[in-house]
């Protein structure tokens, strides 16, 4: 997956602004925030979007978003609250087709968000 951007910054070859790490997942700043903080999470394994996962995935699924609230809690977030969304799609407003949760923080959430 040569020309996903997320790929190359999970490869190194392109900069990130890491936050965590490990064999399965990678957390890093957001470069176009929407709030005070804006991480992304991703899975190292190129997934273009939640309907593309598999049967198989369910384990990965639940880590990406244990992860979420590791790196929140590494960014203060876990007492004041934060959110998590992904976007899937083009018409859900996704713009990088590999699979990312933002997390959202350090101010108020209005809702609806869209």
């Amino acid at each position: 997956m040569g020309s996903c951007i997320f790929c190359r910054i999970v490869e190194g070859a392109i900069p990130a602004k890491i936050v965590y790490q490990d064999d399965r997942v990678l957390a890093f700043e957001d470069v176009n925030a929407q709030a005070p903080v804006h991480m992304l999470v991703i899975p190292k394994r190129h997934v273009a979007a939640v309907q593309d996962c598999q049967d198989g995935d369910q384990t990965l699924l639940g880590y990406l978003l244990l992860t979420c609230s590791k790196v929140a809690a590494l960014k203060n977030l876990a007492a004041s609250g934060y959110r998590i969304v992904t976007n899937t799609g083009a018409d859900g407003g996704q713009s990088v087709f590999h699979l990312h949760l933002h997390v959202l923080g350090g101010r108020h959430m209005g809702w609806p968000p869209g």
